[in-house]
Protein backbone atom coordinates (compact mmCIF):
# COMPACT_ATOMS: atom_id res chain seq x y z
CA UNK A 1 0.00 0.00 0.00
CA UNK A 2 1.00 3.80 -0.52
CA UNK A 3 2.15 5.23 2.55
CA UNK A 4 0.17 8.83 1.54
CA UNK A 5 -3.25 6.13 2.92
CA UNK A 6 -1.90 7.40 6.58
CA UNK A 7 -0.23 10.05 6.22
CA UNK A 8 -3.79 11.92 6.36
CA UNK A 9 -4.58 10.20 9.32
CA UNK A 10 -1.35 10.97 11.43
CA UNK A 11 -0.71 14.76 10.55
CA UNK A 12 1.89 14.45 13.89
CA UNK A 13 4.53 12.84 11.58
CA UNK A 14 4.66 16.53 10.37
CA UNK A 15 3.58 18.65 13.07
CA UNK A 16 2.88 17.40 16.60
CA UNK A 17 0.94 20.46 17.24
CA UNK A 18 -1.26 19.20 14.38
CA UNK A 19 -3.08 16.92 17.06
CA UNK A 20 -4.47 20.15 19.34
CA UNK A 21 -8.05 19.82 17.79
CA UNK A 22 -8.46 16.34 17.74
CA UNK A 23 -8.79 15.90 21.89
CA UNK A 24 -11.89 17.49 22.51
CA UNK A 25 -12.08 17.58 26.67
CA UNK A 26 -10.57 16.09 29.32
CA UNK A 27 -13.19 13.04 30.74
CA UNK A 28 -12.07 12.59 34.25
CA UNK A 29 -14.12 9.28 34.39
CA UNK A 30 -12.01 7.46 31.90
CA UNK A 31 -8.46 8.44 33.27
CA UNK A 32 -7.48 4.97 34.08
CA UNK A 33 -8.47 3.95 30.23
CA UNK A 34 -6.20 6.97 28.80
CA UNK A 35 -3.34 5.91 31.29
CA UNK A 36 -3.52 1.96 30.44
CA UNK A 37 -1.31 3.42 27.43
CA UNK A 38 1.44 2.13 30.14
CA UNK A 39 0.49 -1.26 29.90
CA UNK A 40 1.88 -3.92 27.88
CA UNK A 41 -1.71 -5.28 27.37
CA UNK A 42 -4.13 -4.52 24.51
CA UNK A 43 -6.66 -1.46 25.17
CA UNK A 44 -9.98 -2.43 24.11
CA UNK A 45 -12.57 0.29 23.89
CA UNK A 46 -16.39 -0.32 23.15
CA UNK A 47 -19.50 1.94 23.14
CA UNK A 48 -22.05 2.64 21.15
CA UNK A 49 -20.98 5.39 18.01
CA UNK A 50 -19.84 9.22 18.47
CA UNK A 51 -19.93 8.61 22.59
CA UNK A 52 -16.06 10.02 22.34
CA UNK A 53 -13.57 6.57 21.89
CA UNK A 54 -11.78 8.41 18.85
CA UNK A 55 -11.44 11.57 21.60
CA UNK A 56 -10.16 9.25 23.87
CA UNK A 57 -7.78 7.54 21.88
CA UNK A 58 -6.03 11.18 20.62
CA UNK A 59 -5.78 11.92 24.36
CA UNK A 60 -4.12 8.71 25.02
CA UNK A 61 -1.77 10.36 21.73
CA UNK A 62 -1.54 13.59 23.45
CA UNK A 63 -0.02 11.69 26.90
CA UNK A 64 2.46 10.25 24.98
CA UNK A 65 3.69 13.76 23.14
CA UNK A 66 3.70 14.84 27.03
CA UNK A 67 6.28 12.27 27.37
CA UNK A 68 8.52 13.03 24.69
CA UNK A 69 7.71 9.54 22.19
CA UNK A 70 8.45 10.57 19.28
CA UNK A 71 5.59 11.24 16.73
CA UNK A 72 6.64 8.70 14.25
CA UNK A 73 6.36 6.07 17.27
CA UNK A 74 2.74 6.62 17.00
CA UNK A 75 -0.01 4.82 14.36
CA UNK A 76 -3.49 6.12 14.07
CA UNK A 77 -5.98 4.28 11.78
CA UNK A 78 -9.83 5.15 10.90
CA UNK A 79 -10.85 1.27 9.59
CA UNK A 80 -14.02 2.88 8.28
CA UNK A 81 -12.00 4.85 5.83
CA UNK A 82 -13.20 3.82 2.45
CA UNK A 83 -9.64 4.33 0.83
CA UNK A 84 -8.36 1.38 2.86
CA UNK A 85 -10.50 -0.95 2.62
CA UNK A 86 -8.54 -3.26 0.14
CA UNK A 87 -5.61 -2.91 2.83
CA UNK A 88 -5.10 -5.71 5.44
CA UNK A 89 -3.70 -4.60 8.97
CA UNK A 90 -0.42 -6.63 7.65
CA UNK A 91 -0.53 -4.64 4.40
CA UNK A 92 -1.01 -1.40 6.61
CA UNK A 93 1.55 -2.43 9.75
CA UNK A 94 4.03 -3.30 7.46
CA UNK A 95 3.71 -0.15 5.65
CA UNK A 96 4.24 1.66 8.86
CA UNK A 97 6.89 0.02 9.94
CA UNK A 98 8.64 -0.26 6.36
CA UNK A 99 8.51 3.90 5.83
CA UNK A 100 7.74 5.23 9.00
CA UNK A 101 9.33 3.27 12.25
CA UNK A 102 11.39 0.47 11.66
CA UNK A 103 12.84 -0.35 14.78
CA UNK A 104 11.77 1.67 17.94
CA UNK A 105 8.25 0.85 20.60
CA UNK A 106 5.38 1.33 18.24
CA UNK A 107 1.93 2.61 19.50
CA UNK A 108 -0.39 1.56 17.23
CA UNK A 109 -4.75 3.21 17.34
CA UNK A 110 -6.95 0.85 15.43
CA UNK A 111 -9.99 2.72 15.31
CA UNK A 112 -12.97 1.02 14.21
CA UNK A 113 -11.34 -2.46 14.33
CA UNK A 114 -15.11 -4.39 13.34
CA UNK A 115 -14.22 -3.66 9.57
CA UNK A 116 -11.40 -5.92 9.63
CA UNK A 117 -12.80 -9.70 10.02
CA UNK A 118 -10.02 -11.89 11.71
CA UNK A 119 -8.60 -8.87 13.66
CA UNK A 120 -8.59 -10.88 16.73
CA UNK A 121 -6.01 -13.42 15.18
CA UNK A 122 -3.96 -10.85 13.90
CA UNK A 123 -3.67 -8.66 17.05
CA UNK A 124 -3.04 -12.15 19.46
CA UNK A 125 -0.26 -12.96 16.93
CA UNK A 126 1.51 -9.77 17.35
CA UNK A 127 1.29 -10.07 20.78
CA UNK A 128 2.36 -13.45 21.17
CA UNK A 129 5.17 -12.53 19.15
CA UNK A 130 6.36 -9.66 21.71
CA UNK A 131 6.75 -7.33 18.32
CA UNK A 132 7.51 -3.75 20.18
CA UNK A 133 4.08 -2.61 19.76
CA UNK A 134 1.53 -1.20 22.24
CA UNK A 135 -2.26 -1.81 20.38
CA UNK A 136 -5.34 0.27 21.34
CA UNK A 137 -8.28 -0.85 19.52
CA UNK A 138 -11.77 0.50 19.64
CA UNK A 139 -15.43 -0.29 17.95
CA UNK A 140 -19.08 0.38 18.15
CA UNK A 141 -20.22 -3.21 18.44
CA UNK A 142 -20.27 -5.55 21.60
CA UNK A 143 -20.50 -8.46 19.53
CA UNK A 144 -17.44 -8.58 18.20
CA UNK A 145 -15.74 -6.94 21.65
CA UNK A 146 -17.15 -9.11 23.52
CA UNK A 147 -17.59 -12.49 22.04
CA UNK A 148 -15.34 -12.85 19.39
CA UNK A 149 -12.07 -12.32 20.99
CA UNK A 150 -13.20 -13.70 24.12
CA UNK A 151 -11.36 -16.76 23.27
CA UNK A 152 -8.45 -16.05 21.42
CA UNK A 153 -7.42 -12.37 23.81
CA UNK A 154 -8.08 -13.85 27.20
CA UNK A 155 -5.50 -12.54 29.63
CA UNK A 156 -4.42 -10.49 26.69
CA UNK A 157 -6.25 -7.44 27.18
CA UNK A 158 -8.30 -4.63 28.91
CA UNK A 159 -11.51 -3.95 27.88
CA UNK A 160 -13.23 -0.49 28.50
CA UNK A 161 -17.06 0.82 27.84
CA UNK A 162 -17.87 4.37 26.57
CA UNK A 163 -20.45 5.81 27.36
CA UNK A 164 -22.29 9.62 26.71
CA UNK A 165 -21.20 12.13 28.70
CA UNK A 166 -22.78 11.30 32.66
CA UNK A 167 -24.26 14.23 34.14
CA UNK A 168 -21.43 14.68 36.23
CA UNK A 169 -19.54 15.30 33.02
CA UNK A 170 -22.00 16.90 31.64
CA UNK A 171 -21.96 20.12 34.45
CA UNK A 172 -17.84 19.86 34.44
CA UNK A 173 -18.59 20.74 30.02
CA UNK A 174 -20.67 23.23 31.22
CA UNK A 175 -18.57 24.65 33.91
CA UNK A 176 -20.69 24.27 36.33
CA UNK A 177 -18.37 24.29 39.47
CA UNK A 178 -19.79 21.87 42.51
CA UNK A 179 -18.36 21.00 46.06
CA UNK A 180 -19.36 17.37 46.57
CA UNK A 181 -18.19 17.25 50.09
CA UNK A 182 -19.95 20.45 50.66
CA UNK A 183 -23.43 19.00 48.57
CA UNK A 184 -23.05 15.72 51.20
CA UNK A 185 -23.09 17.96 54.18
CA UNK A 186 -26.57 19.57 52.82
CA UNK A 187 -23.85 23.04 51.91
CA UNK A 188 -25.29 24.58 48.29
CA UNK A 189 -26.20 27.88 47.35
CA UNK A 190 -29.71 28.22 46.23
CA UNK A 191 -28.54 29.49 42.63
CA UNK A 192 -25.79 26.74 42.92
CA UNK A 193 -28.76 24.76 42.63
CA UNK A 194 -30.46 26.06 40.64
CA UNK A 195 -27.79 25.97 37.80
CA UNK A 196 -27.98 22.17 38.39
CA UNK A 197 -31.22 21.53 37.95
CA UNK A 198 -31.21 24.04 34.58
CA UNK A 199 -28.90 21.90 33.41
CA UNK A 200 -30.24 18.41 34.47
CA UNK A 201 -33.35 19.44 32.18
CA UNK A 202 -31.21 20.36 29.33
CA UNK A 203 -29.16 16.95 29.71
CA UNK A 204 -32.76 14.99 29.79
CA UNK A 205 -33.57 17.19 26.82
CA UNK A 206 -29.98 16.59 24.69
CA UNK A 207 -28.41 13.92 26.42
CA UNK A 208 -24.61 13.26 26.95
CA UNK A 209 -22.99 12.85 23.19
CA UNK A 210 -19.57 15.30 23.89
CA UNK A 211 -20.53 16.79 20.68
CA UNK A 212 -24.11 17.57 20.89
CA UNK A 213 -24.07 20.44 23.82
CA UNK A 214 -21.71 22.56 21.66
CA UNK A 215 -23.73 22.67 18.45
CA UNK A 216 -26.24 25.41 18.23
CA UNK A 217 -29.10 24.54 19.89
CA UNK A 218 -31.55 24.85 15.91
CA UNK A 219 -29.11 21.80 14.81
CA UNK A 220 -28.97 19.74 18.18
CA UNK A 221 -32.00 17.63 17.24
CA UNK A 222 -30.97 16.80 13.83
CA UNK A 223 -27.39 16.27 14.46
CA UNK A 224 -28.99 13.49 16.70
CA UNK A 225 -30.75 12.43 14.47
CA UNK A 226 -27.85 11.88 12.08
CA UNK A 227 -26.52 9.88 14.82
CA UNK A 228 -29.81 7.60 15.20
CA UNK A 229 -29.67 7.04 11.50
CA UNK A 230 -26.23 6.15 11.22
CA UNK A 231 -26.11 4.18 14.37
CA UNK A 232 -28.87 2.13 12.40
CA UNK A 233 -27.49 1.68 9.02
CA UNK A 234 -24.13 1.98 9.59
CA UNK A 235 -23.74 -0.55 12.86
CA UNK A 236 -26.73 -2.67 12.31
CA UNK A 237 -28.82 -2.61 8.80
CA UNK A 238 -25.79 -2.79 6.40
CA UNK A 239 -23.62 -4.84 8.59
CA UNK A 240 -25.92 -7.72 9.12
CA UNK A 241 -27.71 -7.43 5.87
CA UNK A 242 -31.50 -6.79 7.13
CA UNK A 243 -34.06 -5.97 5.79
CA UNK A 244 -34.13 -1.72 6.61
CA UNK A 245 -38.17 -1.27 7.03
CA UNK A 246 -38.45 -3.92 9.41
CA UNK A 247 -35.23 -2.63 11.11
CA UNK A 248 -36.24 0.78 11.16
CA UNK A 249 -40.09 -0.28 12.73
CA UNK A 250 -38.79 -2.22 15.25
CA UNK A 251 -36.24 0.58 16.22
CA UNK A 252 -39.17 3.31 16.12
CA UNK A 253 -41.11 1.06 18.44
CA UNK A 254 -38.56 0.55 20.73
CA UNK A 255 -37.71 3.86 21.26
CA UNK A 256 -41.67 5.12 21.57
CA UNK A 257 -41.81 2.61 24.39
CA UNK A 258 -38.32 3.56 26.30
CA UNK A 259 -39.17 2.08 30.15
CA UNK A 260 -42.17 0.26 29.18
CA UNK A 261 -42.45 -3.64 29.29
CA UNK A 262 -42.36 -5.40 25.71
CA UNK A 263 -42.68 -8.94 25.45
CA UNK A 264 -42.42 -11.06 21.90
CA UNK A 265 -46.34 -11.10 21.72
CA UNK A 266 -46.88 -7.60 21.79
CA UNK A 267 -43.92 -6.65 19.12
CA UNK A 268 -45.03 -9.10 16.89
CA UNK A 269 -48.92 -7.51 17.06
CA UNK A 270 -47.66 -4.52 16.94
CA UNK A 271 -44.90 -5.19 13.94
CA UNK A 272 -46.17 -7.92 12.34
CA UNK A 273 -43.03 -9.71 12.78
CA UNK A 274 -41.85 -13.32 13.28
CA UNK A 275 -40.46 -14.12 17.34
CA UNK A 276 -37.42 -15.11 15.26
CA UNK A 277 -36.60 -11.79 13.61
CA UNK A 278 -37.79 -10.02 16.72
CA UNK A 279 -35.04 -11.86 18.67
CA UNK A 280 -32.21 -11.36 16.04
CA UNK A 281 -32.65 -7.48 15.71
CA UNK A 282 -32.89 -7.23 19.38
CA UNK A 283 -29.60 -8.97 19.60
CA UNK A 284 -27.54 -6.12 16.88
CA UNK A 285 -29.64 -2.97 18.93
CA UNK A 286 -27.94 -4.57 21.39
CA UNK A 287 -24.43 -5.59 19.68
CA UNK A 288 -24.71 -1.81 18.44
CA UNK A 289 -25.26 -0.39 22.01
CA UNK A 290 -28.38 1.12 20.99
CA UNK A 291 -30.93 -0.23 23.15
CA UNK A 292 -30.51 -2.49 26.43
CA UNK A 293 -33.53 -4.61 28.17
CA UNK A 294 -34.46 -5.34 31.81
CA UNK A 295 -35.03 -8.43 33.55
CA UNK A 296 -37.05 -9.10 36.01
CA UNK A 297 -35.81 -9.78 39.27
CA UNK A 298 -36.41 -13.35 40.92
CA UNK A 299 -34.45 -15.92 42.51
CA UNK A 300 -36.04 -18.37 40.39
CA UNK A 301 -34.13 -18.30 36.45
CA UNK A 302 -37.28 -19.60 34.95
CA UNK A 303 -39.51 -17.16 36.41
CA UNK A 304 -37.25 -14.15 35.18
CA UNK A 305 -36.93 -15.74 31.84
CA UNK A 306 -40.74 -16.11 31.63
CA UNK A 307 -41.46 -12.57 32.88
CA UNK A 308 -41.27 -9.62 29.82
CA UNK A 309 -38.26 -7.30 29.85
CA UNK A 310 -38.21 -3.49 30.15
CA UNK A 311 -36.33 -1.00 27.48
CA UNK A 312 -34.09 1.27 27.18
CA UNK A 313 -32.37 3.72 25.43
CA UNK A 314 -28.44 4.33 25.36
CA UNK A 315 -29.31 8.05 25.29
CA UNK A 316 -32.54 10.37 26.38
CA UNK A 317 -30.89 12.65 23.49
CA UNK A 318 -31.58 10.01 20.42
CA UNK A 319 -35.27 8.98 22.21
CA UNK A 320 -35.91 12.96 21.93
CA UNK A 321 -34.76 13.33 18.59
CA UNK A 322 -36.61 10.34 16.99
CA UNK A 323 -39.57 10.09 19.04
CA UNK A 324 -42.27 12.43 19.59
CA UNK A 325 -42.00 14.81 23.21
CA UNK A 326 -45.02 14.86 25.50
CA UNK A 327 -44.95 16.53 28.88
CA UNK A 328 -45.35 13.60 30.79
CA UNK A 329 -42.13 11.92 28.72
CA UNK A 330 -39.89 13.71 31.68
CA UNK A 331 -40.67 11.02 34.26
CA UNK A 332 -39.80 8.42 31.53
CA UNK A 333 -36.45 10.33 30.47
CA UNK A 334 -35.14 10.62 34.18
CA UNK A 335 -36.34 6.33 34.60
CA UNK A 336 -34.28 5.90 31.70
CA UNK A 337 -31.19 8.26 32.33
CA UNK A 338 -31.10 6.32 36.14
CA UNK A 339 -30.98 2.93 34.09
CA UNK A 340 -27.97 4.31 31.81
CA UNK A 341 -26.14 5.24 35.01
CA UNK A 342 -26.61 2.41 36.92
CA UNK A 343 -24.95 0.44 33.36
CA UNK A 344 -22.08 3.17 33.64
CA UNK A 345 -21.62 1.95 37.51
CA UNK A 346 -21.51 -1.84 35.98
CA UNK A 347 -23.99 -2.41 38.56
CA UNK A 348 -26.20 -5.70 38.12
CA UNK A 349 -29.85 -4.80 38.24
CA UNK A 350 -33.18 -5.68 37.33
CA UNK A 351 -36.92 -4.51 37.56
CA UNK A 352 -39.78 -6.10 39.89
CA UNK A 353 -43.83 -5.73 39.35
CA UNK A 354 -46.72 -7.24 40.99
CA UNK A 355 -50.19 -6.90 39.44
CA UNK A 356 -50.19 -3.40 41.44
CA UNK A 357 -46.80 -2.48 42.62
CA UNK A 358 -43.36 -1.47 41.11
CA UNK A 359 -39.58 -1.37 41.72
CA UNK A 360 -38.24 0.55 38.68
CA UNK A 361 -34.61 -1.01 40.02
CA UNK A 362 -33.13 -3.51 41.98
CA UNK A 363 -29.76 -3.88 42.16
CA UNK A 364 -27.88 -6.59 43.60
CA UNK A 365 -24.79 -5.38 45.66
CA UNK A 366 -21.43 -6.91 45.69
CA UNK A 367 -22.54 -8.20 49.21
CA UNK A 368 -25.82 -9.69 48.20
CA UNK A 369 -27.66 -7.38 49.77
CA UNK A 370 -30.51 -5.57 47.59
CA UNK A 371 -31.18 -1.90 46.95
CA UNK A 372 -34.37 -0.94 45.78
CA UNK A 373 -34.95 2.39 43.78
CA UNK A 374 -38.14 4.11 42.25
CA UNK A 375 -38.03 7.02 40.12
CA UNK A 376 -40.27 9.76 40.29
CA UNK A 377 -39.30 13.17 38.73
CA UNK A 378 -41.22 15.15 40.86
CA UNK A 379 -41.85 16.02 44.55
CA UNK A 380 -45.35 15.30 44.62
CA UNK A 381 -45.22 11.69 45.49
CA UNK A 382 -47.83 9.32 44.55
CA UNK A 383 -48.22 6.55 46.90
CA UNK A 384 -48.23 3.62 44.68
CA UNK A 385 -44.44 4.82 44.30
CA UNK A 386 -43.30 4.07 48.39
CA UNK A 387 -46.11 1.21 48.74
CA UNK A 388 -43.96 -0.45 45.93
CA UNK A 389 -40.80 0.17 47.81
CA UNK A 390 -42.24 -0.98 51.22
CA UNK A 391 -43.66 -3.77 49.95
CA UNK A 392 -40.42 -5.45 47.90
CA UNK A 393 -38.75 -4.53 51.05
CA UNK A 394 -41.54 -6.99 52.92
CA UNK A 395 -41.03 -9.80 50.79
CA UNK A 396 -36.98 -9.96 50.18
CA UNK A 397 -34.74 -9.66 53.61
CA UNK A 398 -31.88 -9.52 51.97
CA UNK A 399 -33.10 -5.40 50.61
CA UNK A 400 -30.97 -3.34 52.90
CA UNK A 401 -31.68 -0.07 51.28
CA UNK A 402 -34.64 2.04 49.70
CA UNK A 403 -34.15 5.21 47.64
CA UNK A 404 -36.81 7.29 45.96
CA UNK A 405 -35.31 9.57 43.47
CA UNK A 406 -37.23 13.08 43.50
CA UNK A 407 -36.63 16.73 41.46
CA UNK A 408 -35.68 18.53 44.75
CA UNK A 409 -37.36 16.49 47.48
CA UNK A 410 -34.96 15.18 50.48
CA UNK A 411 -36.01 13.19 53.51
CA UNK A 412 -36.34 10.08 54.67
CA UNK A 413 -39.64 8.46 55.57
CA UNK A 414 -40.59 5.00 56.65
CA UNK A 415 -37.27 3.75 56.04
CA UNK A 416 -36.81 5.21 52.58
CA UNK A 417 -34.46 7.90 51.45
CA UNK A 418 -35.92 10.59 49.15
CA UNK A 419 -32.69 11.96 47.34
CA UNK A 420 -33.38 14.68 44.41
CA UNK A 421 -31.91 13.71 41.13
CA UNK A 422 -29.37 15.91 40.52
CA UNK A 423 -28.05 15.11 43.66
CA UNK A 424 -27.64 10.97 43.18
CA UNK A 425 -26.29 11.72 40.85
CA UNK A 426 -23.51 13.50 41.18
CA UNK A 427 -22.61 12.81 44.33
CA UNK A 428 -23.20 8.88 44.83
CA UNK A 429 -20.46 6.49 44.93
CA UNK A 430 -19.74 5.23 41.84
Amino acid sequence: MEIGKLVEWNPWWENKNLLTNLTGKPRPAYNILVNSIKIKEITIITGVRRAGKSTLMYQMIENLFAKNIDPKQILFVNLEDKTLSKDSLEDIYLTYRKDINPDKRAYIFLDEIHKREGWESWVRKKYDLKTNDKFIISGSCSYLLKKEYSTLLTGRNLTFEVFPSSFDEFLLFKKVIINKKDIKKGIILEKTKNSILKNLNEYLNIGGFPEIEFKQKDYQMKILKQYFDDILFKDIIDRFNLNSQKTEDLALFFITNVTSLVSLRNIRNSLNLSYDTIKEYMSHFKDAFLFFTLDYFSYSLKEQKTMASKVYCVDSGLRNAVSFKFSRDLGKLAENLVFVELKRRENEFYYWKTPKEEVDFVIKEKNNSLTAINVSYTDEIDDRETRGLLNFNKQFEKCKKLILLTKDLEKKEKGILFIPLWKWLIITDK
